[in-house]
């Protein structure tokens, strides 16, 4: 006997984003000194700031303004990943850079991650829109043609 448990979906975006949390000191931890207080405190500050407002946007009632704040963070998050990507900080292992190391790999990973933040961030701000409840698509019909 199977049971299904339906997962609110706010609650679906906080766990992702811990998991994205997890997987994004694990990368950062190995980006050099020299960018310590610099990229790499951005990034954290903008996925502290992204995290922040998904919990504001939860506990609000008018919800539009702060879901407009969460989109642009969201946005800055992921111009950071790809600026820390084109800097070759995905590159070094331990502070140093390594000829073996993943970069690639690990900014892939990231960016998978942030994309399906942003699609649930986008669906959520969608669904504010259309008034809807989050996570129930509109199962809308297409108009029938007018018969003649």
């Amino acid at each position: 006997m199977t049971i299904k448990t339906s997962v609110h979906a706010e609650a679906s975006l906080h766990r992702k984003l811990v998991l994205f949390a997890v997987q994004l000191e694990g990368y950062l931890a190995h980006f050099p000194n020299c960018h310590k207080y610099t990229i790499t405190q951005g990034i954290r500050q903008a996925f502290l700031d992204v995290y922040n407002l998904t919990t504001e946007a939860q506990k609000r009632y008018h919800k539009k303004t702060t879901l407009t704040q969460l989109d642009v963070r969201h946005e800055q998050l992921r111009m950071m990943v790809h600026l820390a990507h084109e800097l070759g900080l995905f590159g070094y292992s331990a502070g140093r850079k390594d000829s073996e190391a993943p970069g690639a790999h690990r900014f892939l990973v990231l960016l998978r991650m942030v994309d399906e933040l942003g699609r649930m961030i986008g669906g959520w701000v969608k669904s504010e829109v259309q008034g809807l409840p989050l996570g129930n698509e509109s199962r809308g019909t297409a108009p029938s043609a007018v018969e003649a």
